[in-house]
């Protein structure tokens, strides 16, 4: 153990000598006058019974005023050097916290005292037994039982102040074991901290599954429209023209949903100025349409009423959608395109089936780029909603399912 770790935890101790004070005081003066015989402020036994009626008073303190743990812990954080670190502070979740907040004051405060006490007096009583060889006057004066030897009273001395320091250091050391324990979290507060990491998880998955099924399509047509204005950009200025109205639509609409995306980064989600939710009726013909211009040939056959969905089966729904047909184009380029969409007449099921055929040679692919997310997202989209989704090749290419209770 350094001299610094021992200095700091000695200060942690003066300081909860110091915070003992107040109740120190007030129990001595209720003392003083249910008893006016007792003299708490000179006579050491009254002395320990104020400070053995103080500790109670002290360990209520948390049980009434949450904020203590927030405080000591910030103490303990700065001064006792706990081995490990403590979790950062925060209020009481619960009255069992509380109680172990109430032993961790009552220790603090309680061992605090007795050092403080012991630093007040032993520096003083080791000045003078150091001093009593050198100073005639200290050797003549009539100590009475505390009399010493002048040649035994510097060891002496030195052997006080050795002992208040292993004290001091044993007292600390003591405070730096029991504060994991008693400041440490609770199972209730390791509870909420794992709820909490689950919801904020499962926000940053929801974002990211935003991210990369509205953005990813909308580059993905993007870059098969202007790859194929570039090819044909001397031949066929008209389709070139028409190529380049069909990007400025798409990334109009990907600006749109990266709008929404934001909205729900910020939680803002109803916010005015932002754009709605996709709708699986209101934006399919538009997302077939984007997908058509990057030279898909989609045919679309939807036989479910999509407009009587439920919000979120409707915008998951879509998400599905436009993540197969981003898919398609990211990896399978301009080919033919099935889609289906139906509502099951037994369980009132909603259905998507997604098949693609599968070019005799694969487009080109970025070497940087990462497959699998957008799968796995349209997994967890089925899942979050009771439903279930998978992928897979087949006969004739390439097939995407998915089931979502309404």
């Amino acid at each position: 153990m350094s001299a610094a770790v021992v200095r700091l935890r000695w200060a942690h101790l003066l300081l909860g000598g110091a915070l003992l004070m107040p109740y120190f005081l007030l129990v001595s003066v209720a003392v003083q006058i249910v008893d006016h015989d007792a003299d708490t402020f000179r006579d050491l036994g009254w002395q320990v019974v104020a400070y053995l009626l103080a500790l109670p008073l002290v360990a209520a303190t948390p049980l009434v005023f949450p904020m203590v743990r927030t405080l000591e812990t910030s103490a303990a954080q700065a001064l006792c050097r706990v081995p490990g670190g403590l979790p950062p502070a925060g209020r009481d979740r619960s009255w069992a916290a509380r109680r172990r907040t109430a032993g961790w004051f009552t220790l603090h405060a309680g061992v605090g005292a007795l050092v403080s006490g012991a630093t007040l007096a032993v520096p003083p009583m080791a000045a003078v037994l150091l001093a009593t060889p050198f100073w005639s006057g200290l050797r003549e004066r009539d100590w009475g039982a505390l009399a010493v030897p002048a040649p035994v009273a510097p060891p002496l001395g030195l052997a006080l102040l050795a002992a208040l320091t292993a004290a001091a250091a044993a007292a600390g050391l003591l405070l730096a074991r029991a504060a994991p324990a008693l400041l440490g979290p609770t199972p209730a507060d390791r509870l909420a901290a794992a709820e909490d990491r689950a919801a904020d998880l499962a926000r940053r998955n929801r974002l990211a599954r935003e991210l990369h099924d509205s953005v990813g399509h909308a580059l993905s047509a993007v870059t098969l429209q202007a790859g194929a204005a570039r090819r044909v950009f001397d031949r066929d200025p008209e389709f070139v023209r028409e190529a380049l109205a069909a990007i400025e639509g798409t990334t109009r609409a990907a600006v749109a949903e990266l709008d929404t995306v934001l909205g729900l980064l910020r939680q803002e989600d109803d916010a005015p100025g932002h754009a709605p939710a996709p709708d699986l009726a209101r934006d399919l013909d538009a997302l077939l349409a984007r997908t058509r211009a990057a030279g898909a040939d989609v045919r679309a056959r939807v036989e479910a009423d999509t407009a009587a969905l439920p919000g979120p089966v409707s915008r998951e729904a879509y998400r599905i959608v436009q993540e197969g047909l981003g898919n398609v184009l990211r990896h399978a380029g301009p080919v033919a395109v099935r889609l289906r969409i139906t509502v099951a007449e037994e369980s009132g099921e909603l259905g998507i089936v997604l098949e693609n055929d599968v070019p005799e040679t694969a487009p080109p692919k970025d070497p940087a780029a990462r497959g699998g997310r957008g799968l796995r997202g349209v997994a967890e989209r089925a899942r979050l909603l009771g439903g279930a989704a998978e992928a897979g090749p087949y006969a004739q290419g390439w097939r995407l399912t998915a089931r979502l209770p309404r």
